[in-house]
């Protein structure tokens, strides 16, 4: 006998699959993550030694994984924002705020301990992308999940050459996954990835940063 329930059924948990797949990659490619992930790799290609690896990922990753995610438990263990991925806009504003600062410091203290000029020059296009989200974010909402998971795969691509290009398709994946759960529309989404791209080219031309490793 024809059951029409199971018609509505599998509809619905298709799209339960669809929703939590897009959590999925939301979650594993957030911001925090995908930079923490970018540095632990040029803290490697760059340090001379087992101690100047250590010195290198410590100094680069506070500043960009490190301090911003416990400052952001921070706010929302103590009701200062709605939820963890700021969707209130006076919240995302005052939080990038605070971003830029971290980036910056983190800018200054590389340059000042001489740390090598793809990892200068990759922090200092983290802090200008802030910079900008953080003013943008006053009239729109600019993904910085497109960006943060964008960001990396353009400076490993510099470095790297076409190696890398299968790891393009995660910037249309995460874009993909940012709208499904209307976190963002798909301007939104584009106009993070071209921040990124645009500010990463820009920095390591003004760096001279060329080719120093091969995989």
């Amino acid at each position: 006998m024809h059951d029409p329930s199971i018609e509505t059924i599998v509809p619905i948990k298709n799209r339960r699959a669809w929703r939590d797949l897009a959590r999925i990659l939301s979650t594993v490619f957030n911001p925090f993550l995908t930079s923490l992930a970018l540095f632990v790799i040029l803290a490697h290609a760059s340090a001379r030694d087992t101690v100047d690896f250590w010195r290198l990922l410590w100094l680069s990753t506070f500043f960009t994984s490190i301090g911003p995610m416990i400052y952001v438990f921070w706010l929302y263990g103590t009701d200062r924002i709605s939820d963890l991925d700021m969707s209130v806009r006076h919240e995302r504003e005052a939080v990038f705020g605070a971003f830029v600062v971290f980036y910056l410091l983190g800018t200054i203290t590389l340059w000042i301990t001489h740390a090598p000029r793809l990892m200068i020059a990759s922090m200092a296009a983290y802090t200008v992308s802030t910079l900008v989200v953080q003013y943008i974010t006053r009239y729109w909402k600019i993904s910085t999940h497109a960006l943060g998971i964008t960001a990396p795969i353009v400076v490993l691509t510099l470095l790297y050459g076409n190696q890398t290009l299968p790891f393009w398709i995660l910037i249309p994946m995460v874009g993909w996954a940012r709208v499904y759960l209307k976190a963002h529309t798909v301007m939104q989404v584009i106009a993070g990835a071209a921040l990124a791209l645009g500010s990463t080219v820009l920095f390591f031309h003004i760096f001279h940063v060329r080719e120093i490793v091969s995989l």
